[in-house]
């Protein structure tokens, strides 16, 4: 890779740890109902999608199974959602969205807007776009490949 390159990754590594932190004071500046994005996206994953095991919201969030443990406890304790029994392996666990839990991220999902607002309000629709697919295309590489 060529210098001028790697100083441009240098930089933009800077900027995107920036926007990391900006992104996390922003939660915390609005976030009134006191659970982490991780909480959210649980509930919202429960929502769309309906019951699941904990393996596949481990999948969906990237994390471990005890790390979904450690996340639900605390949604389960408030209410907003609950355990069940799968519907062909009485083995397996479920955790369902409960009407409170429904309730908490619509609460939510007013305060994700505002940040994302905050945040990228001044973006054009395309450059989203373009954002979005760049940080995909990031994702999706495969890391022993170098140009």
């Amino acid at each position: 890779m060529d210098q001028e390159k790697q100083r441009a990754i240098t930089s933009l590594f800077e900027v995107v740890s920036s926007i990391e932190r900006k992104w996390a004071n922003e939660w915390n500046n609005h976030n009134v109902l006191g659970f982490s994005k991780s909480h959210i996206l649980i509930l919202d994953f429960l929502s769309q999608e309906g019951p699941k095991r904990p393996s596949a919201i481990a999948d969906r969030l990237k994390v471990t199974t005890g790390g979904v443990t450690v996340l639900t406890s605390k949604l389960i304790n408030a209410g907003f959602i609950e355990k069940t029994q799968h519907a062909t392996d009485r083995r397996a666990s479920q955790l369902k969205i409960t009407t409170d839990g429904e309730d908490i991220l619509e609460e939510s999902r007013q305060q994700v807007s505002e940040i994302i607002n905050n945040m990228f309000g001044m973006l054009s629709a395309e450059e989203v776009q373009t954002l979005r697919d760049i940080f995909s295309k990031l994702l999706n590489t495969d890391s022993t490949r170098h140009e």
